[in-house]
């Protein structure tokens, strides 16, 4: 990573330089036009210039690291896409995992938010807190897609001074971090807000604010109460007590959770081209998987003319991939359907109404509404962000998942395995309602294939096709699929002591089998 470069590197894009750097901060800020630290910080300029990196690393924004970030990891684990290149000797896909692509969400995550949190907590931190409380909300955002993909991660010790060594937090311990910190900025962030809407202040965040909120901290808030009752239902499995508390507080706060489709958070960098588009369409990398093709498809779901073309090879048709399987020539299927998603988004609406009918069905006070109404929404809520008709036809379907045909190989082929209709069945046990929920919410945060594959994880819903060709030799089970990802290569180079310190935190071998701490072997739900 990042530890190994530290004493060398003039910039501060590593762990330790982002300490060391902040003391030569007004000399490598100085403006060359003669402007003055003091007039520079009248503008909050200096404040500003660290969220334009952390707003473009949480789920990066060019297109060949975002391959390798996400298409490659989560995108694909998740039952979104797969992809037709065959990749030499073994893959992501075919469970081997390749290190020198699973690097990417560590550097791009310490490197360019990480580093900029803590730039900012050094220079707002009780003097223009607005600043630092929304920096901490970006700050959880990516941290817990982090925690998410390796497990125990360098969180606390982030910003140590003089020393080579970062010990590890366990994933338990980040969690408990991270439920910290959204606190500390919803509790700091809502009287700012209310100041915003009364009109007794002005947000000084909007200029620096790319996505569709444009500085509106009563979204902002919204958004970290959204964030906090999705990771307290992560939780769950371990800690259903605190899941259940965290997740009360989020929906009780008094600006709530999204709840509109203009709450959805949407980033919306100038001159930006959704990476998804280059890598599907431009290089024919990526496609719909097998899984969404059998889902959506045999939903007949309106949907999926939003999410992907038709294929090329079969016009007319939406044509998906099967992971893990064996592909000799890209040619074979590259014309399968494309991505044709265009927006780059952290949270969606539907996302939160599907949380909260879980909540509902745990018994928990999620507001008004019952576990079914909640799931309605939640469908109703991703038809109008696409701008898709007919949602009360789909809600009241019984069409089933179908099976999956693959035109090149037979051999491919599978039964559907994710076997329950879209309408509502409110007298069917809790488990099966679960899946329903999740199913649709996994339709919903489509192409989020991080968070996706994180809650398939935890729920093991929507069930997918397995691999047909497993290259992990014997280390991940076929039938579970990847439940994390190896310490990177460059903290093992970097920073020795701070990866063994991860170990024992890990409760088990460093493979892409062993479970997260929230990846308990569980029943999710009781019937």
């Amino acid at each position: 990573m990042i530890l190994n470069k530290i004493k060398t590197t003039a910039i501060c894009i590593t762990l330790l330089s982002a300490v060391s750097c902040t003391s030569d901060f007004e000399s490598i800020n100085t403006n060359p036009q003669g402007a003055t630290n003091s007039q520079l910080e009248q503008d909050y300029n200096t404040i500003k210039a660290p969220f334009s990196p952390m707003f473009s690393n949480v789920i990066l924004l060019t297109a060949w690291p975002y391959q390798i970030f996400q298409n490659l990891q989560g995108d694909i684990w998740s039952g979104y896409m797969a992809t037709p290149t065959g990749f030499a000797n073994g893959n992501n896909p075919q469970y081997k995992l390749n290190n020198g692509w699973n690097n990417q969400a560590w550097e791009s995550a310490y490197r360019g938010v990480m580093s900029n949190a803590l730039k900012v907590k050094q220079q707002a931190e009780g003097k223009y807190d607005e600043f630092y409380y929304v920096s901490l909300i970006i700050k959880v955002q990516a941290m817990h897609r982090i925690t998410d993909i390796y497990g125990p991660c360098v969180y606390s010790s982030f910003g140590t001074p003089n020393t080579t060594v970062f010990p590890y937090d366990s994933q338990e311990d980040v969690y408990k971090q991270m439920f910290s910190e959204l606190d500390k900025a919803i509790t700091g962030l809502t009287p700012i807000a209310k100041a915003n809407i009364a009109g007794n202040k002005t947000s000084l965040f909007a200029s620096s604010d790319v996505s569709s909120y444009g500085g509106d901290y009563s979204k902002w808030v919204k958004y970290a109460n959204s964030l906090r009752l999705r990771l307290a239902m992560r939780i769950v499995k371990v800690n259903p007590a605190e899941a259940k508390k965290q997740a009360e507080l989020a929906v009780s706060q008094e600006f709530g959770v999204l709840t509109t489709k203009a709450d959805t958070f949407t980033l919306q960098p100038k001159n930006y081209s959704n990476p998804i588009s280059d890598i599907s369409q431009g290089w024919g990398d990526i496609k719909m998987s097998a899984d969404m093709e059998s889902i959506m498809g045999g939903y007949n779901d309106p949907r999926l003319s939003a999410f992907f073309l038709t294929s090329k090879q079969f016009p007319g048709e939406y044509k998906g991939i099967r992971t893990g399987i064996q592909i000799a020539n890209k040619s074979d299927r590259q014309d399968f359907s494309s991505v044709n998603i265009k927006a780059t988004i952290w949270m969606t609406t539907a996302e939160v109404y599907f949380l909260r009918a879980e909540g509902k069905l745990r018994d928990w006070n999620m507001g008004s509404g019952t576990a079914q109404s909640l799931y309605e929404d939640g469908v109703t809520a991703s038809f109008e962000q696409h701008g898709i008709s007919g949602v009360a036809t789909y809600l009241a379907s019984t069409n089933l998942p179908k099976n999956y045909v693959d035109p090149v190989d037979a051999g491919n082929n599978g039964v559907a395995v994710n076997t329950v209709p879209v309408k509502y069945d409110a007298a069917a046990t809790k488990k099966a309602q679960l899946q329903q929920i999740i199913t649709q919410k996994w339709i919903a945060n489509f192409p989020e294939g991080q968070e996706a594959w994180s809650e398939y994880r935890r729920t093991g819903f929507p069930k997918l096709f397995p691999v047909l060709v497993n290259a992990s030799a014997g280390t991940i089970d076929s039938a579970l699929g990847i439940r994390r990802v190896n310490f990177v290569d460059s903290e093992k180079a970097g920073n020795p002591q701070g990866v063994a310190s991860a170990l024992p935190l890990l409760g088990g071998p460093d493979n892409g089998g062993t479970r997260l701490w929230w990846d308990k072997d569980v029943e999710i739900i009781q019937n």
